[in-house]
C-alpha cells in the first residue's frame, strides 16, 4: 500500500513564502515520478510542477515558473514544494501524486497513481 501525506499548507500574504511537503510510504517512492496539482473552488485540478525518480530533471506550470522549485529526498521519501512570491491565484488545495509505470516527467493527472489528501493553500491580498 502507498501512502501519501502532504503538510506545510497554512495562510500566507501575497508575497510570502510556504513549503509544503510530502511523505511517501511503502517501498516504491526512489522509483516514482511525483508531481504536485492544485484545486481551486470551482475549478478543475491543474498541474504544477514535476519531478523525476532521480531530481534530475524536472518541469513547471508556466504559471508557476521562476516562483515555485520542487525537490525530493529519496532517504526521506519526501517530495518538496518551494512556494515563493505567492499571489491570491496560488490559493487552491494541493495535491502530491506518484507515477510508478517507470516512466518520466508528466503534468497528465490521469498518468499518476496514488495521490494525497491535499494540503490547503491561501494567500490573501
Amino acid at each position: 500500500q502507498v501512502q501519501l501525506v502532504e503538510s506545510g499548507g497554512g495562510l500566507v500574504q501575497a508575497g510570502g513564502s510556504l513549503r509544503l511537503s510530502c511523505v511517501v510510504s511503502g517501498r516504491t517512492f526512489s522509483s516514482a515520478t511525483m508531481g504536485w496539482f492544485r484545486q481551486a473552488p470551482g475549478k478543475e485540478r491543474e498541474f504544477v510542477s514535476t519531478i523525476t525518480r532521480s531530481g534530475g530533471s524536472t518541469y513547471y506550470a508556466d504559471s508557476v515558473k521562476g516562483r515555485f522549485t520542487i525537490s525530493r529526498d529519496n532517504a526521506k521519501n519526501t517530495v518538496y514544494l518551494q512556494m515563493n512570491s505567492l499571489k491570491p491565484e496560488d490559493t487552491a488545495v494541493y495535491y502530491c501524486a506518484a507515477r510508478i509505470d517507470g516512466l518520466g516527467l508528466s503534468m497528465y493527472s490521469y498518468q499518476y497513481s496514488y495521490w494525497g489528501q491535499g494540503t490547503q493553500v491561501t494567500v490573501s491580498s
